[in-house]
């Protein structure tokens, strides 16, 4: 092979892996840009190894030079392709078409299979593994953009993560990073797909969803999932994260008066029920309309019959729908129902508490020994129960 950048017939040009490891880069997001943005090889050897050309170099490099300048990916690929004198879908003979003669969709407008979400999980784990940042996050949002954020949690990101879980497990406290840096990224692509609050002007509608962890329990995925999933709904919710009070729980309880309240348990030592049913009991609003919320249990430290008051799901696509159903039957009838007197706003007990000086944390208390993160989900948990 002559020198790279010569045109030259006989030597079509660089493979993805070595052109990936000359820019940075995982070939996974090679492909990727290939499909979503039309950056590709202009050769493809015998018609399935794929080769770039100098030309195609050129517009990976400037790619490459935008987006980690902060540019949109989108937004870079088109730029990358117009300063670099790149080709358009049109002007490439070699890009599958359809019969009629247009571009062949993405693959990603096409409909979920088992072999598809397979490759999904073993090449985000496999880059999970080799702690390639860049190739990780830019799975995750393609999963999400592909399937949509339930299924996307439910059949990459739980699997993957249980995977990566049993990897630690099996070799005596290695990985332990891989497991962080999977986590981290997790957490970063649900927080990005969770819109943010939006104000409550009328203060006779139903109360948020309240999500909390369980005292002493430090596993929030489960939560950040739902969490996000009920917000493209456009249901308010109230996220309190890992390790909640019982104390500051019930305080929260009766001063937002929601509609319902999630309690995340991962192990059977942190599922509290006399705290489930606790919060079941809860009541406010005036006498003769006295409402509460309903308590969602989550999490495969539930175990047994639920009790009065609180439901099971078994999945985060059931708790969606479990959640979604009980805004819209809370919705209609009861508006004039919210707590707005009796024990409502006005009433000392409501009234919000002064926020407190904050204080310094003490260095000392804190713990430096490296620990597994214990915000992943374990085996047979997504949302519900198992």
């Amino acid at each position: 092979m002559g020198a790279y950048g010569e045109e030259n017939p006989a030597d079509p040009g660089l493979t993805s892996g070595a052109l990936a490891r000359r820019l940075g880069v995982s070939p996974t997001t090679l492909r990727s840009w290939d499909r979503r943005y039309g950056i590709g090889p202009a050769v493809r050897a015998d018609g399935r190894h794929r080769r770039w050309t100098p030309r195609d170099v050129t517009v990976v490099e400037a790619m490459c030079r935008l987006t980690a300048a902060g540019v949109p990916p989108a937004e870079a690929a088109r730029a990358a392709k117009e300063g670099a004198g790149g080709r358009s879908v049109e002007e490439d003979p070699g890009r599958a078409r359809t019969p009629d003669g247009g571009p062949r969709p993405s693959r990603a407008a096409g409909p979920t299979a088992p072999g598809d979400l397979r490759r999904e999980c073993r090449g985000l784990a496999r880059a999970a593994v080799r702690l390639d940042a860049p190739a990780v996050e830019e799975q995750l949002a393609e999963a999400v953009e592909r399937y949509g954020l339930t299924v996307a949690w439910q059949e990459v990101m739980v699997p993957t993560l249980h995977a990566v879980g049993r990897k630690w497990a099996s070799s005596r406290d290695r990985y332990v990073e891989v497991e962080h840096l999977l986590s981290w990224h997790v957490s970063t692509t649900l927080r990005r797909h969770t819109r943010p609050p939006a104000p409550r002007p009328d203060t006779t509608a139903p109360g948020p969803v309240v999500l909390a962890c369980v005292p002493g329990e430090q596993h929030t995925l489960p939560l950040e999932a739902l969490n996000a999933a009920l917000g493209e709904l456009g249901l308010p919710t109230r996220m309190f994260g890992a390790a909640v009070p019982a104390e500051a729980l019930t305080s929260a309880v009766d001063r937002l008066g929601p509609v319902a309240v999630v309690l995340w348990a991962q192990a059977r030592s942190t599922a509290s029920l006399p705290l489930a049913r606790h919060v079941a009991a809860a009541r406010w609003g005036v006498k003769g309309a006295r409402r509460q919320p309903l308590v969602v249990l989550g999490g495969p430290g539930w175990h047994g019959h639920p009790a009065p008051g609180t439901v099971r799901p078994s999945s985060l696509g059931d708790a969606v729908e479990v959640l979604s159903a009980l805004r819209g039957q809370v919705d209609r009838p009861e508006r004039s129902q919210r707590p707005s007197s009796g024990a409502g706003a006005d009433d000392p007990a409501r009234r919000e508490p002064e926020p407190p000086e904050p204080t310094p944390r003490d260095p000392e208390r804190q713990d430096a020994r490296p620990r597994r993160n214990r915000s992943r989900p374990s085996a047979n948990s997504t949302i519900g129960s198992g």
